[in-house]
């Protein structure tokens, strides 16, 4: 359930929502009751986050363009493939665990 410690630690992450107050556009009511209702993610809170935020990701996303733009497709292709095969190969052995008549396959009798 959401705080009103968490609503505070949400207005510290953005503190533009502090000039909104202060300046008379909204009030703390108003405000908690948005973040209640409608999450911290939506994108009614964009106009409060912080240029520094925003160049941020601006810059994670410009870091994955540039790590996408070296990857080798051959090498993700031979990695995909390597994967599927292995789940593949996981899913036989579930496959004919399940078609053994035993409980516990790897149970030992006591003799």
């Amino acid at each position: 359930m959401m705080s009103v410690e968490q609503f505070k630690q949400f207005v510290k992450k953005h503190p533009k929502i502090i000039e909104e107050v202060r300046q008379g556009r909204k009030t703390w009511k108003e405000l908690y009751n948005d973040w209640y209702v409608f999450g911290e993610e939506d994108e009614m809170w964009d106009v409060y986050k912080s240029t520094n935020e925003k160049e941020e990701q601006s810059a994670l996303i410009q870091k994955l363009v540039n790590y996408l733009k070296h990857v080798d497709v051959n090498e993700l292709q031979t990695y995909v493939t390597n994967v599927q095969q292995a789940i593949t190969s996981i899913q036989e052995v579930v496959r004919q665990m399940q078609q053994t008549n035993t409980k516990d396959p790897f149970s030992f009798r006591k003799d």
